[in-house]
């Protein structure tokens, strides 16, 4: 016959004791992430969304941002996608602290809010590793992988058909 099947807390603690780590991994000392800063104190990070790329930097200051050498507020006139830019900030509760001076191409202006939205938190993260949890909760660490589909042979638009005419 077998032995008994059921087993005690103290048998599954001898068992997590006896199963070797990684070789390199401290499992009771995680040093946390380092700052990535350079020398004039600014954290890069590269944010896409549709076809569209920013490079961003982001340093400490009055909260001033600026988009391919224009303000914010000129570049994007609608409130709409300021208000999408600034959703990183809010979340990691740093409204107003951080200065930014980003470079966008490609796509539309809606596409380019979103690619600076995700170069800011993934700059913030660079700049203090301590904002990722919750940066990372408001999805703004994710890319946001929606393209638009191409256009089909013999269709209209990607799906869409030719109007059909019975005479």
């Amino acid at each position: 016959m077998a032995e008994n099947p059921t087993r005690s807390l103290s048998d599954l603690k001898d068992l997590a004791q006896a199963v070797p780590t990684s070789p390199g991994v401290d499992t009771d000392t995680a040093t946390p992430a380092e700052p990535k800063i350079d020398a004039q104190g600014r954290s890069y990070a590269t944010g896409r969304r549709k076809e569209s790329v920013a490079r961003v930097w982001l340093k400490p200051g009055a909260g001033r941002i600026t988009v391919n050498g224009r303000d914010v507020e000129t570049y994007f006139a609608r409130a709409v996608l300021r208000m999408i830019m600034n959703q990183p900030f809010e979340a990691a509760g740093r409204a107003q602290q951080f200065d930014v001076v980003c470079t966008v191409k490609g796509g539309g202006l809606s596409g380019q809010a979103g690619a600076v939205r995700h170069g800011i938190s993934r700059a913030m993260v660079a700049y203090d590793p301590g904002l990722r949890p919750a940066l990372k909760s408001g999805g703004f660490l994710t890319r946001d992988s929606r393209r638009v589909e191409r256009k089909k042979y013999g269709l209209a638009k990607a799906r869409r058909s030719f109007q059909f005419s019975k005479r």
